[in-house]
């Protein structure tokens, strides 16, 4: 039986320029994450975060003014990451086909590695503050819109035979997300190997000649 660790919080960030933020902020990250998964945003205390990451609540005011911009920063961050991975792959080398299959592959593989994550950002959205749900809902737009374009190249090329884009678009992308609700650590296929399989099943939902 196949063992992967879930890919932490903190992986999101360590490449990024300029990134001044304070080890204690991203302990604080890691634990909304592990907190927000297992009891839901609305079940989840400001002392649970504290606690998880070995801080008292006072200290968590110092980095972030509530829960509530933790939740923010994880779904911005989960989601500007997830539309870097799709735009790579939207415009990799290959015909579309090719391209859509290398974007399945990784999009579903980073859900199975990133599955805390991607529990949270996908399935915590009702709780975000207005201004952040509008920042997400946006990163999600741009997601669906990428997906779009290729999905419209493969018919325009004739190898995808589809009879509504979004709509194809969007089940396109709900399969991958929906890896993060049931993938776990015992789960007998690897992220990579998942990643395969889902990418053949796409292209044949798509009416690609395999």
């Amino acid at each position: 039986m196949t063992r992967t660790p879930s890919t932490p919080i903190a992986d999101l960030w360590p490449t990024l320029p300029g990134d001044a933020r304070p080890e204690a902020a991203h302990r604080l990250l890691q634990a909304a994450v592990a907190s927000f998964a297992e009891r839901g945003f609305h079940a989840t205390t400001t002392r649970d975060i504290a606690t998880a990451a070995g801080m008292s609540p006072a200290a968590l005011y110092i980095h972030y003014q509530s829960k509530a911009a933790l939740l923010a920063e994880i779904s911005q961050a989960g989601h500007a990451a997830t539309l870097a991975l799709v735009c790579r792959a939207a415009a990799g080398e290959g015909d579309p086909a090719q391209r859509m299959r290398g974007l399945v592959e990784q999009f579903t593989a980073w859900h199975a590695r990133a599955r805390t994550v991607g529990r949270v950002v996908n399935y915590e959205l009702h709780a975000l503050p207005e201004d952040a749900y509008a920042v997400v809902a946006a990163l999600r737009l741009d997601i669906e819109r990428e997906v779009s374009a290729l999905i419209e190249a493969g018919v325009a090329a004739g190898a995808f035979q589809v009879a509504e884009v979004r709509t194809a678009a969007r089940a396109v992308t709900s399969l991958g997300i929906d890896v993060s609700r049931w993938y776990t650590d015992r789960s007998t296929e690897t992220p990579e190997e998942l990643g395969r399989r889902y990418g053949e099943l796409v292209l044949r939902m798509l009416g690609a000649e395999l």
